[in-house]
């Protein structure tokens, strides 16, 4: 049985190499996923999340370390850098991620970035100016929510 920081590692070098199906078995089947776009995802939402990403992110990127553990899960940092679909614009993300894991798999995710950053980044002078409202950030979670329950039905 691995360890809980060879469990984040391997999820997010199987996210470095697009490999969702090895980031969905690192899951368990009680799951809840948590961001800044995505609130209160079950485990075959956040599966699925993690295909819709690996299938549709253009020019994706991604770095991994800080990997800590303890006896009830663990943390990282990532840092993604893509395509930001909606608009083409270059985003670099950094996030920091928070495990509970049981069993050796995950049954709580939770990563935290700084939005208006991501705003400013992902929509340019739109999100320099609206990215701080929670008027914007609404408006981003439905509209991602929105993106994972159309690939859902396209499954």
């Amino acid at each position: 049985m691995a360890s809980n920081g060879q469990l984040i590692t391997a999820f997010y070098t199987s996210f470095r190499n697009k490999d969702y199906k090895a980031m969905q078995d690192c899951y368990a089947e009680n799951t809840v996923f948590n961001d800044e776009a995505f609130k209160n995802l079950n485990s075959e939402e956040v599966k699925a999340m993690w295909e819709m990403l690996c299938k549709s992110g253009k020019e994706l990127s991604l770095t991994f370390g800080n990997v800590t553990e303890n006896e009830t899960g663990g943390t990282a940092e990532w840092t993604a850098s893509y395509l930001f679909s909606r608009t083409g614009k270059r985003v670099v993300n950094n996030v920091y991620a928070k495990f509970v894991i049981q069993n050796n798999k995950i049954v709580k995710h939770t990563d935290t970035f700084d939005f208006y950053t991501w705003a400013k980044q992902a929509f340019g002078t739109t999100g320099l100016l609206l990215g701080w409202t929670p008027y914007f950030r609404n408006k981003v979670q439905t509209a991602a929510r929105e993106n994972l329950d159309n690939f859902m039905k396209k499954k």
